[in-house]
């Protein structure tokens, strides 16, 4: 018989499973007892990173296949910075004693670091060895100072990139646009890698995916994969809420006509807010690579609102977004469609002899262009010439000068070819973006992605992304001999048949420029200004190429400088420049008035011979690229 006496038989041991330690165990104490509301947090946190990571493979999965039948996407080199780099890095390695010294510098500034840091472990509030710039937002967070481990983070990087940078830009005896372009690109590289744009070394985004449970990593990879979709598998980065803007709802509203239109501009005619008005029109010819109402964003911005309080009847052209049917479009078509044709139209809407103009930006570089082909067919028919953030002499442009050697400038032209003929908007909106990554990529990766919120409305970057596509012809030929060969300046571009020179434009000119543009930078700028032949008036506004132009006065923001003399460098201008507070538009208006003639009547849009096509802002601008 069996023996019962020792119950029943026991179960084999799962060797799976290790057994439960005994309650003598020390490890036994260290296990961790949740809270229930621990337990749901963690498990909120548990299905939100789940779902994240599904989110963002499933994404990237998705932008994989689009760009699958695009190989040439996957260029090992898209920046054509390899010869550069070769280049400056051979030079680094011919002199290794200095090498040496910038090492054993950077060492010797770690050694501080971690003194730095030892000292404030042990009670003490040592003065930083390296800080951000002025105006870096990146490290804005207080984690970044208050936080002793983010802040030894952040200074180690500030000491690389530094080091790095500095290193590229003391090269000696390399070509100048070559050591260009290789620091453009180690400053994109070093902001690319800044801990600020990784999750888990961001106290921002750790605090704000802690306090939200996941909640926001989640909410971010779906910002990302919204637009991944939007870029068609390319990532289109959201800068604003798009959805919260509508052309001629909010934006671009001031009211006036379109009163002409051919297939490269419409015409439009402001609607007067004084009784009388200076007999001479204002013509502008905003940039057609945007969208021209930068000048109308609101009503308490708008130039066009402004300048019809001042007594001016105002015109603008509105170009075209061209499609691949205008793909054959070029320089001399925009000249004589463009501003011969507009202000021919606004001479007989107005019925006076003359236009005074405004060109700005590219918009400026065909109006510069136009009075210099003007001046060799002795066709007088415009009073005066205005230029916002215009370039004429392009030797000392700015950081587009990079993307303008022969390398990028093929691989542009097939992209335009594989695209019908015309370089698409989000490509030359990438492009601008490049140039201030830290402002118009980084911190949107970081507020969309890592933090997992919405971008703000804003109406400036609404416009600033809403660019226009560029036909192959005009675009190429504006690329290389503008800015490649600086043919303008130089006496060897020819329009129409006429080589252009300058210096035989003898219409009084106003140039505005501005003291922190970085698509036409100032000394660019100031070149531009002594190759007039007539009077010229040049001022240097506050800011950038967007805010240095439209500043309104009633927002008191900013300063300009004024100097009536042009002498030989910018750098002299500037030190005999007188400075003045708020906007430049005051100015200019009276510069603008003196050339304007007597007052008369205010003009109808709708009264004039010209007729009216449809209701401003027409129908040109609302076409998405």
């Amino acid at each position: 018989m069996a023996d019962d006496s020792k119950g029943p038989p026991k179960a084999p041991k799962d060797p799976g499973v290790p057994p439960a330690p005994p309650a003598s165990d020390p490890a036994h104490h260290l296990q961790f007892e949740f809270t229930p509301e621990q337990r749901e947090q963690l498990e909120k946190m548990s299905l939100n990173l789940a779902r994240a990571a599904l989110t963002a493979q499933g994404a990237i999965a998705e932008a994989a296949l689009r760009q699958a039948d695009r190989p040439a996407a996957l260029s090992p080199d898209p920046f054509h910075v390899a010869p550069a780099l070769t280049e400056v890095m051979g030079r680094l390695s011919a002199q290794p004693d200095r090498l040496m010294r910038a090492q054993a510098e950077l060492f010797s500034q770690y050694m501080d670091l971690w003194q730095a840091a030892a000292r404030r472990a042990g009670g003490e509030t040592p003065d930083p060895v390296a800080a951000p710039i002025k105006g870096d937002k990146r490290f804005a967070d207080p984690d970044w100072s208050d936080n002793p481990v983010f802040d030894v983070i952040k200074q180690s990087y500030l000491l690389s990139s530094n080091w790095m940078n500095a290193l590229v830009s003391d090269v000696e005896g390399v070509d100048p646009m070559d050591k260009r372009r290789v620091e453009f690109f180690m400053k994109m590289l070093t902001d690319a890698f800044s801990p600020s744009n990784f999750l888990m070394t961001n106290p921002a985004a750790l605090k704000a995916m802690q306090e939200s449970g996941g909640e926001s990593l989640a909410k971010g990879m779906e910002n990302f994969a919204a637009d991944l979709a939007r870029g068609g598998g390319q990532l289109s980065i959201s800068q604003t809420d798009y959805e919260q803007f509508e052309i001629g709802r909010n934006v671009a509203t001031a009211p006036g006509k379109v009163v002409f239109q051919n297939d490269i501009i419409q015409l439009l005619q402001f609607e007067p807010s004084t009784k009388k008005v200076h007999e001479i029109p204002l013509l502008i010819f905003p940039p057609w690579i945007n969208k021209f109402y930068i000048l109308d964003l609101r009503a308490e911005n708008s130039m066009i609102r402004w300048l019809t309080d001042q007594g001016f009847t105002v015109f603008v052209t509105s170009w075209v977004n061209p499609d691949a049917e205008l793909a054959g479009k070029t320089f001399e078509d925009y000249m004589y469609g463009g501003i011969y044709t507009a202000v021919e139209q606004v001479i007989r809407q107005c019925d006076v002899p003359h236009v005074n103009t405004v060109g700005y930006c590219i918009g400026g570089t065909l109006l510069s262009s136009t009075l210099a082909h003007m001046a060799a067919k002795k066709v007088d028919v415009i009073k005066s010439a205005t230029f916002f953030a215009a370039q004429q002499d392009f030797a000392e442009a700015g950081d587009l000068l990079l993307f303008t050697d022969e390398a990028w400038l093929a691989d542009l032209e097939k992209k335009m070819d594989e695209a019908g003929g015309v370089l698409s908007g989000q490509a030359m909106a990438d492009t601008f973006n490049m140039l201030r990554a830290n402002d118009l990529i980084w911190s949107f990766f970081v507020n969309n992605y890592l933090m997992g919120k919405e971008p703000r409305p804003f109406d400036l970057l609404f416009w600033n992304s809403d660019q226009t596509r560029m036909p192959k012809a005009l675009h190429m030929f504006y690329l290389r001999r503008f800015y490649g060969e600086n043919a303008l300046s130089e006496g060897k571009l020819e329009l129409g048949g006429e080589k252009l020179d300058l210096s035989k434009v003898k219409t009084p000119v106003f140039v505005q420029s501005s003291k922190e543009d970085h698509i036409a930078p100032f000394r660019s700028v100031y070149r531009g200004a002594r190759l007039f032949g007539g009077p010229v008036e040049f001022i240097m506004a506050g800011s950038g190429h967007i805010a240095g132009v439209i500043n309104h006065p009633d927002a008191r923001k900013y300063q300009y400088w004024t100097n009536a003399k042009l002498p030989d460098t910018a750098e002299a201008w500037q030190a005999k420049a007188e400075e003045h507070p708020g906007s430049w538009w005051p100015h200019w208006a009276e510069w603008l008035k003196a050339r304007s003639g007597d007052k008369v009547p205010a003009r109808d849009p709708a009264l004039g011979p010209l007729g009216v096509i449809e209701d401003a802002p027409g129908s040109y601008v609302k076409v998405k690229s």
